[in-house]
């Protein structure tokens, strides 16, 4: 995962300049476990990494980091999470509408997210990625886990010439994850 984020690091200060400078600073192993004492959970280690990395992006800038979605500060990923965990069963009556286990890690402004799957819901794959679409009944599962889709991305910067992001951006189902589950 370390030469991962490297190379996305790079890829980024090369490609998107003006973007990696909204990158917020990255946060410590003290602070990540000063939030998982708080929220009573652990943070899986790829997650932690990606937030050694950058916590996120500045709040202010509206860009997409991947998939029309913005990288979410730790902070405010758990804060959100718990928020709607506490839906669940009331406003969330329908089983796996939202789940505990998931993490918003990127979001589009608009109620929807990519979402980390800590214990592999629908697949028993922990560690998955999962759109949580707030109004489709469907809950795709985008990728096995958070460097395969960060490795995806680099190959998209490593391939592209002239890099079209709107166009990649809107790609879903990044490992081509034909995995899509119903909730009703």
């Amino acid at each position: 995962m370390d030469e991962t984020i490297e190379k996305l690091d790079q890829y980024l200060q090369v490609l998107r300049p003006e973007f990696y400078s909204q990158l917020n600073n990255p946060l410590t192993d003290e602070q990540i476990d000063t939030l998982e004492d708080y929220y009573k959970l652990e943070i899986p280690t790829d997650l932690r990494i990606l937030y050694k990395w950058k916590n996120g992006q500045n709040m202010n800038c509206y860009d997409s980091f991947v998939n029309n979605c913005m990288f979410i500060p730790l902070n405010q990923a758990l804060f959100d999470a718990s928020e709607l965990n506490m839906m669940i069963g009331t406003d969330f009556e329908i089983e796996n509408w939202w789940n505990e286990n998931w993490i918003p890690i990127f979001q589009n402004g608009g109620g929807d997210s990519i979402c980390y799957d800590v214990k592999g819901i629908f697949t028993g794959q922990k560690n998955q990625l999962i759109e949580f679409w707030h109004a489709d009944n469907d809950r795709n599962i985008i990728s096995g886990s958070l460097e395969s889709f960060l490795t995806k991305l680099i190959a998209f910067y490593e391939a592209k010439d002239n890099i079209d992001f709107y166009e990649f951006f809107r790609i879903r189902n990044i490992d081509g994850y034909p995995k899509r589950f119903i909730v009703e």
